[in-house]
């Protein structure tokens, strides 16, 4: 976990915590005693330029520690599409790489947007709905992609050490709906009770510019901003779902998901409140 809290949230409720830094080997020592399935849910976009060897950096420590203290599964959630547009995805792939070939047998779950009330993704999409009356559209509101729910992925991901056909396994995870950026943020204005926002075409504006109009208007960091816009000019769709096929899970639609999350984040202001 990135913040130390909830791990102490989960202290209280009788979890083992280790506290470590995947960049620091030796910090890593002791964390896979007496674990058999080991998740690496691990990115370091936010901390700016040089988080592709960073990336690299931890995956390597982890998968190490993992083989030398016994671990018998890695399981870690990367991302779908082609990486060659994109350092964010191609860091994604190469932190795969790393843990595939350096630790105990990894299933590799790729997937688009996870919709749920903690993702960045999905913040981003209210936010640009929430205080935008006009928007800005760059050409990548047009790439598709294939949104899933978190629920879904998180079941995927729990399931994954009782499905032996994912070992050593790249495993292709989305939704039932194939959108465009433009159709999500449209979906997200009825989710929230507004109008589709109009949007004006800009075609031509880089992906550096898109970074920073998010970051003015959403609480995203531009540093994630700009390999996240870089990420979003590549299609990200499942092309292969046999590695799916044996979870026999079938994940909610995209309209259905944002319900849920605006309900949770709803729920969350409720009870600070």
């Amino acid at each position: 976990m990135r913040a130390r809290e909830d791990a102490v949230k989960l202290e209280r409720e009788g979890f083992e915590a280790h506290h470590g830094d995947v960049t620091e080997q030796q910090s890593l020592v002791g964390a896979g005693r007496g674990v058999e399935v080991a998740y690496y849910l691990v990115h370091a976009m936010a901390g700016g330029g040089g988080f592709a060897e960073r990336e690299r950096l931890g995956a390597s420590n982890f998968a190490r520690m993992a083989g030398r203290e016994g671990v018998q599964r890695l399981v870690y959630l990367g991302g779908l599409g082609d990486d060659s547009a994109s350092k964010h995805l191609r860091s994604r792939q190469e932190t795969a790489r790393v843990l595939a070939e350096e630790g105990p047998p990894l299933t590799y779950f790729r997937a688009a947007m996870v919709v749920g009330a903690g993702s960045e993704s999905y913040r981003t999409l209210r936010y640009l709905v929430g205080r935008l009356p006009v928007m800005i559209a760059p050409a990548w509101l047009d790439t598709a992609t294939q949104p899933i729910g978190i629920d879904a992925t998180v079941e995927y991901l729990r399931r994954a050490p009782a499905v032996p056909e994912s070992s050593r396994r790249e495993v292709q995870i989305g939704g039932p709906d194939v959108l465009t950026y433009a159709e999500m943020l449209d979906r997200m204005a009825v989710a929230m009770g507004k109008s589709p926002r109009p949007k004006l075409r800009v075609p031509f504006i880089t992906p550096w510019l898109s970074s920073l109009w998010l970051g003015l208007v959403t609480p995203v960091d531009t540093k994630v901003a700009r390999p996240l816009v870089e990420g979003l000019t590549t299609a990200t769709v499942v092309t292969d779902p046999s590695g799916a096929a044996p979870f026999g899970i079938e994940p909610e639609s995209f309209d259905l998901a944002l319900r849920r999350a605006l309900e949770e984040e709803a729920r969350g202001r409720a009870s600070a409140g």
